[in-house]
């Protein structure tokens, strides 16, 4: 039998506890349960913290987002960001990384179909853009005098979270400007 060859784990709760590269199978002998740890490829282990958790990377890029491809086949292309997956690190581009998906009919009235669909890249792969000055850049953070804290390109300055913000700033800075000019 296979079961003689197979170890119990007398606290395998510690075990994982430490680290995230088992997971416990349950096996029933003719003894009674069984605890067994696998060992996973190494392809399959994902960073973890002390209490076990997958750790995520925070991602420069946000929801809505306009960015450019940076690297890959579709390398030099624009759109917006329309979903994140944070525990890869992955995004999906608005016409960016089609790829073909052929769909089966679900009834016999309904024909089959060739569908192109959006496939997620990793964001490592994308650089914010600016549509204005038409420029990809790396992303910085500031605080603004009001004490909120907004993400801005580095190569033009330009306040990516809010609009709204960035043309009070700017007529705040003419306005200074004026007032500094008439004295």
């Amino acid at each position: 039998m296979t079961l003689a060859l197979l170890s119990c784990v007398k606290d395998p709760v510690s075990d994982l506890a430490k680290s995230c590269k088992r997971i416990i199978v349950y096996v029933t002998s003719t003894e009674g349960p069984c605890l067994i740890t696998e060992k996973l490829k190494r392809w399959e282990r994902k960073k973890c913290k002390p209490n076990s958790l997958p750790v995520l990377h925070k991602m420069h890029v946000k929801l809505g987002d306009t960015v450019k491809v940076i690297s890959g086949h579709d390398k030099g292309k624009i759109g917006e960001i329309t979903e994140i997956i944070t525990h890869n690190s992955k995004v999906v581009v608005k016409e960016v990384n089609l790829k073909t998906k052929h769909v089966k009919s679900r009834s016999e009235d309904e024909p089959g179909q060739i569908v192109k669909i959006e496939v997620p890249i990793h964001s490592s792969n994308v650089m914010l853009y600016s549509k204005e000055q038409k420029v990809a850049s790396r992303v910085g953070h500031k605080t603004l005098d009001n004490g909120k804290k907004v993400r801005y390109l580095i190569k033009t300055a330009e306040i990516i979270d809010s609009a709204e913000n960035w043309k009070k700033i700017n007529d705040e800075e003419k306005t200074t400007e004026a007032v500094a000019a008439a004295s």
